[in-house]
This record gives structure tokens, sequence and C-alpha cells, in this order.
């Protein structure tokens, strides 16, 4: 890691050690040594979503969560926020090793000071002290080329064009996003599996009451609208479903603002993920895509509540009234539910001077979008 270290990451590359390609292959193989291996995978949300070693947990820090750091060691809520098993499993010493890998990383000698790698290592080295730690040598493009039977990968996506077509479209294994008629069609709905609906619109029918599980979200799609006060409620559904071992379709009139809205939120606080990664990881899903400009307002200000919710330790979130057990109602989800009084969400977007929005995640015909319908 160079000759200069801070006196953790001394303590951290001298519990690190190089593991060969072959050792893990032979631990994966084995089901029994296998549940006592955690896998790190210290890359990018979308580099992840796209493939893994099987079983591998995402172990990541965003740009603004390391800086709010200064430069301090991070604890395992902020490199695991995902993962509550497995920082509880590791915090009870029942790993017996801990693999970490990265991109294509050759071997000790050469993780970087500033890599995720070493953030990681880091936090392991000061919330899990006794385990076990590797590094896997050569990363994920060396293990993918030597045993791609033991990685997971997304089904190639179709290339990106200006029309989605076909049935609604998997942004995770539970989680669909579609629009009114795929909403509209049994025979689409039994194809995929989905048992449960989340209606984001005021004027859309629920067509099948009674054989699937539905919940509305009565918004239209216009800049006046506060979908954000709605955020919350809507993860809370969509987490009821996933527990259940459901899929849930989450749509609109045309699967391209008010949903697509609704599914980002989910990402960026279920996988502590920033709007840009989680944008591209659904337009790359569904291309047409495209929040209006208040929306997109209202998921940048979401942004920042849940990557200080990130860089937040545990004592400062039970002080805060915003962070603490609280935090829903400062959310505006007052007991999970939205808030009586309209406009009572702090999400509610204005946009001040300083804000720059990324025009990529604008529609493709104009900056602003606000046609009502989608």
């Amino acid at each position: 890691m160079g000759e200069k270290h801070t006196a953790t990451s001394t303590t951290a590359e001298d519990l690190l050690r190089d593991m060969d390609c072959p050792v893990l292959k032979r631990l994966l193989k084995d089901d029994d040594e296998g549940g006592k291996c955690l896998l790190l995978d210290c890359r990018s949300f979308l580099a992840f979503s796209a493939g893994h070693v099987r079983g591998a947990v995402n172990a990541r820090c965003n740009s603004i969560v390391r800086r709010r750091a200064k430069g301090s060691a991070l604890s395992l809520e902020r490199v695991l926020a995902g993962d509550e098993e497995a920082r509880a499993r590791l915090r009870a010493g029942l790993y017996s090793a801990v693999v970490l890998y990265d991109e294509r990383t050759a071997d000790v000698g050469s993780v970087r000071e500033d890599s995720t790698l070493t953030l990681v290592l880091n936090a392991l080295c000061t919330d899990a002290p006794g385990a076990q730690m590797f590094l896997l040598k050569g990363g994920y493009d060396r293990f993918l080329t030597e045993y791609p039977e033991y990685c997971l990968r997304t089904k190639s996506l179709p290339p990106l064009t200006s029309q989605s077509s076909g049935g609604p479209v998997e942004i995770l294994p539970f989680l669909y996003l579609g629009s009114a008629l795929h909403a509209s069609r049994r025979e689409v709905l039994d194809t995929v599996g989905i048992s449960a609906l989340l209606n984001v619109s005021s004027d859309c029918p629920n067509h099948f009451e009674g054989d699937y599980q539905y919940k509305s979200i009565p918004v239209e799609d216009n800049h006046k609208e506060d979908i954000s006060s709605w955020f919350l409620e809507a993860i809370e559904f969509i987490d009821s479903v996933r527990d259940s071992s459901g899929r849930v379709l989450v749509h609109c009139q045309a699967g391209i603002s008010r949903s697509a809205t609704i599914c980002l939120a989910y990402l960026m606080k279920r996988k502590r993920v920033r709007l840009d990664e989680a944008f591209e990881f659904v337009r790359r899903r569904r291309s047409i895509i495209s929040p209006n400009f208040s929306f997109m307002g209202q998921l940048l200000q979401f942004e920042s509540q849940v990557l200080a919710t990130s860089c937040a330790s545990a004592a400062a979130a039970a002080a805060s009234p915003l962070l603490g057990p609280a935090s829903a109602t400062s959310l505006g989800m007052a007991g999970g539910s939205r808030p009586d009084t309209p406009g009572a969400s702090p999400f509610i977007f204005s946009f001040p001077v300083s804000v720059v929005v990324n025009p990529a995640y604008l529609h493709h015909s104009s900056p602003i979008t606000t046609s009502p319908g989608y």
C-alpha cells in the first residue's frame, strides 16, 4: 500500500493475506465452509449488479461518504449499509475467513491507500478485529476468467433505445417497473410472477382487486406534486412484498416518470447509492424513464438525506431529530403514513441556484418534463 500508512492501515495490511483463485473456488465448492466465508465485493453498485462472485456482498463507499469521513476510519454500517446479517455475523465472529476483492488488484502489495479496499479493510479492523482477512489475487476479472461458473452475471440487457417494448422490466429480483398497460394484462403479470402492484397514479384502475395485493399512491405528474412524501411508505410496501417472497410491479400510466421515481428512491434508500448510479441502473433496463424536473429535485434532496444517514454514527443518529427514531416523522411519514398536511415533506423541491442537475437525467426532447399522464 506504499511506505506511509496510518496506524490503522498498517495494522490492516499486516492482517491481510493473499488468496489465489483456486483456493476461493474450493471454499465456494464446499457448502459447509462456504457458509463460514464472507465475500466482500469492493466495487461500485453498478459493477456488482452487472456481475459478482456467487454469494458476495457489496461493500462500497461513495464519494460523499468518503468526503464526510475526512480520513477517519469508516464503520461497518457505512460500508455494509445494506446487509445487517453480514454485519452481525462479523461482529459475532461467525466467519472463519473474510475475502475482499475489487476489479483486478493483483495482490496485497498493490492495494492503494485511497481505494475502497483500504476503506473496507480499515472498517473490518475497527469493528471486526478477530476476522481473518484475505485479498483475492487478480480480483473479479481473474476469477471470472478462471471460474465463470462460480459467478453470477446479469443477463445481457438490450441496447438502449428511445422506446421500451415488451413486458415490465426487472429492477431487482422482487421489483419490476412498467406501465398501466402491463398492469392491465393478467397474462403479463402471471408470466413475470407478480403478486403485488404499486399504482403510482390518481387515475389508473386496479384491474384485479382480490387477485393481487394493491397499494395506490394517488399523485399527478406535475411540478407541484410532492411525490417524496410517499417515498418511505412506498419503500415499506416494496419491502413487505420482498419479505413475503413476492414480486411487485411499480407502475404509473406510461412507466416513465412517477413509477420510475419510486424505483429510484427505493434503490437509493435500500442500496445506499447516489442518484446518478440508481438512474443509470434503471435506465439500462428501461431506457425511456424520465422523472419530471421537480421529481428529480426531490430525489436529489432524498439522496442527501439517505447519504447523511449513512455518514451518521449510531450515537449521532440517536441524538438527532432528523436521523434518529423520530426520522419517520421528520421525513413527513409519521407512523409510516404520508402526512395529512399537503407540503409537509421536507423533500418538496425548490431549486437553489447552486444545484446542478445532470442533463442526462432529463427527457431527451426537453430539459423539463411535466407532461401529465406519466
